[in-house]
């Protein structure tokens, strides 16, 4: 497990994944995704016996979102290498995972740290929380589905607000347009996140599983616009001006 996350099985059957680089705003490193992943293919694991998954960060920052170094050298990485990434393996293993998810969101929530939350069955959030997804201004699309299910959530008029422009938000606008359960003081959220995970991993686990594919939909639409995504990001890596861009970024003149 990479140091800059912890993965720890809490009372109740609840599984807590935090991300922990303080030092980069919790940006994602590949080392961070991979040990996310197992540990969300882990949960579906019933001899594991986790009931639920909370997502959570720390103080000031859920996430800052995918590190932007390693999206640096994915552009010129070989082709075949790009499909394996462990940032695409842990969405689509956040897609495919069975087992309900919750996340606790106070301070920054950009890229993946907004979009994964699309995937969770409840999101709490706390009075710091700033979710934006600035996908299309770093010259790339975006990742997660978000391209799928953020109109089918909000409406296309304010999906494109979001994805289009990189409009920022808050947690209070999160409540407003659905895209979280509520709005709770930043020492109550993660416990309040942990407490509902709690009880989710309490009840009958077939039925639940069940009723959140029920609720979801054809999984296999959200799984299609993922891989379409993957395959228009790659080729916005891969653009000689998204590279210039992203340098630009990397070094502090953007």
């Amino acid at each position: 497990m990479s140091e800059a996350i912890t993965i720890e099985d809490v009372s109740g059957g609840v599984r807590l994944i935090r991300w922990n680089r303080p030092a980069k705003k919790n940006a994602l490193t590949g080392a961070m995704y991979d040990a996310a992943t197992a540990a969300l293919t882990g949960a579906d694991d019933e001899s594991q016996k986790i009931g639920a998954v909370v997502f959570a960060g720390l103080p000031g920052a859920f996430t800052a979102g995918n590190d932007l170094a390693d999206f640096f050298a994915a552009g010129t990485a070989p082709r075949d290498s790009f499909s394996e990434m462990p940032a695409l393996r842990f969405i689509r293993q956040l897609a495919r995972t069975r087992t309900p998810m919750v996340a606790a969101v106070d301070g920054l929530a950009i890229g993946v740290g907004t979009t994964l939350t699309l995937h969770c069955d409840l999101v709490y959030v706390g009075p710091q929380a700033r979710f934006r997804m600035p996908f299309v201004e770093l010259g790339v699309v975006p990742e997660a589905a978000a391209s799928h299910l953020l109109p089918r959530r909000i409406g296309l008029a304010r999906a494109s607000a979001l994805l289009l422009l990189g409009e920022p938000f808050d947690g209070a606008a999160a409540v407003a347009l659905g895209l979280a359960n509520a709005e709770l003081p930043s020492e109550a959220l993660e416990a309040h996140a942990l407490a509902q995970a709690a009880r989710l991993a309490a009840l009958p686990r077939r039925a639940v599983q069940a009723t959140r594919a029920l609720m979801r939909g054809e999984q296999g639409l959200v799984e299609a616009a993922i891989e379409a995504e993957a395959q228009a990001f790659e080729a916005g890596l891969r653009d000689p001006e998204t590279q210039a861009r992203l340098a630009r970024f990397l070094a502090g003149k953007a």
